[in-house]
């Protein structure tokens, strides 16, 4: 008997095979339930608690959509690749660590969640008798039929679909609408690459239009950046007096990650190094902050509590570049109102700059005209905006604690 879930998206979503649920019922995929698929978005967004786990779900219900969309227009598609890319998108995130991208950049610097996802994947192909040979072959872009991996990963593929629906759904930023039933009823497939039909035109334009919105006004939302900061500003302290031999409480998986540096090579090499990773999530990182909070180090504590509290940093979002005379009188300040080393006021304040690129020109979303020709949507559409926000838009950001005065 298959199995289903009750999904508020979508509905019912039907688990598609005995192999499917086994995933499913791995620790490697069950640990996405506890990992936000927002982060700290939430501090914005209350609603917005949902988690990879759903998504993943939620991706593999689309791709299932949409192939047996494809296959009334008379694509071939076997059970085992129906089966096979079913099982891609439904792994394509199981690489994600603590606060899905937030942490990236502090507990492993350098490593790509879509190379932790490869691994896992190898691992699981062992568990299961070679059974994800084509799933990895898919997923790696590596199978003859590039419209499969096109629709893991590409500037239309089922994540996008799936996770502006569901960011839309849970925050209720109801501009981030992209009507998905009809983008997979304006897929098809020609000379094996992914494309859209000259009808579904209106469709991309939208899609990409709410995909510029949601980047502004939730993935980047100027709290929800200030808040990542702190949490990142938090890892790196801890970090530091891990490093340093201080006594810092921490579950075990995360205290690997918090005194050692690792390279995609360690993970490739150490087992032990894989499970680790695979045992860590949200949960880690809130219980360690909230032990840290009465830490004795008194950036780590004050960090802590701070973002226990909700009492983040102030930011300041600018096109132009912040002046490094500007970020010194901050760094000073800082030091002056904190009593801290200058040295260490680079915990008590972050700067940098967000990127948001609604359409990379170089990877293209091909419209199939009824004259057969293939356009990039670019060309394809009338909207003079689809070029616009094909450039990539940057916003320097400068975040403080409120209390700092200048």
């Amino acid at each position: 008997m298959k199995k289903i879930i009750n999904d508020p998206v979508y509905g019912f979503i039907t688990i598609p095979g005995s192999l499917a649920f086994d995933i499913i019922e791995h620790p490697y995929f069950q640990r996405l339930r506890h990992i936000r698929q927002l982060g700290l978005t939430d501090l914005v967004y209350p609603a917005a608690l949902h988690t990879r786990f759903q998504h993943a779900l939620g991706a593999m219900h689309l791709m299932g959509k949409v192939l047996e969309s494809l296959r009334t227009k008379n694509v071939e598609i076997s059970a085992t690749e129906f089966e096979a890319a079913q099982l891609a998108v439904l792994l394509h995130d199981i690489g994600h660590g603590p606060f899905s991208h937030a942490l990236e950049e502090s507990l492993l610097p350098g490593i790509h969640h879509e190379s932790l996802s490869f691994l896992f994947m190898k691992r699981l192909n062992q568990e299961f008798n070679n059974a994800l040979d084509l799933t990895i072959r898919i997923f790696q872009n590596s199978y003859e039929r590039k419209f499969f991996h096109q629709l893991v990963s590409s500037q239309l593929d089922i994540d996008r679909l799936d996770y502006l629906n569901r960011d839309c759904f849970f925050t209720g930023v109801q501009e981030g609408n992209i009507g998905v039933e009809r983008i997979i009823a304006m897929l098809n497939v020609h000379k094996e690459e992914l494309v859209v039909e000259e009808k579904g035109i209106l469709n991309i334009e939208n899609f990409l239009n709410a995909r510029r919105f949601m980047y502004w006004q939730v993935y980047l939302h100027k709290t929800s950046v200030s808040a990542e900061r702190m949490l990142v500003n938090v890892i790196r302290r801890s970090q530091t007096l891990m490093r340093a031999d201080e006594n810092i409480p921490a579950s075990n998986p995360l205290k690997t990650f918090l005194k050692g540096e690792f390279t995609l090579a360690n993970f490739t090499e150490r087992v032990e190094l894989l499970d680790a990773y695979g045992q860590l999530d949200d949960h880690d990182i809130w219980g360690a902050i909230k032990l840290w909070c009465d830490h004795p180090d008194r950036i780590l504590s004050m960090l802590s509590r701070m973002l226990l509290e909700r009492k983040l940093f102030q930011i300041r979002l600018s096109a132009d570049p912040i002046s490094r005379e500007f970020v010194e009188k901050i760094r000073d300040a800082i030091s002056r109102d904190f009593n801290t080393l200058r040295a260490e006021t680079s915990y008590l304040f972050s700067h940098g700059q967000v990127t948001n690129e609604a359409y990379a020109l170089g990877k293209q979303i091909n419209i199939y005209m009824r004259s057969g020709e293939l356009l990039d949507i670019a060309q394809a559409s009338d909207l003079p905006n689809i070029q616009a926000i094909s450039k990539i838009v940057k916003k320097n950001y400068l975040c403080w604690p409120k209390n700092v005065s200048l």
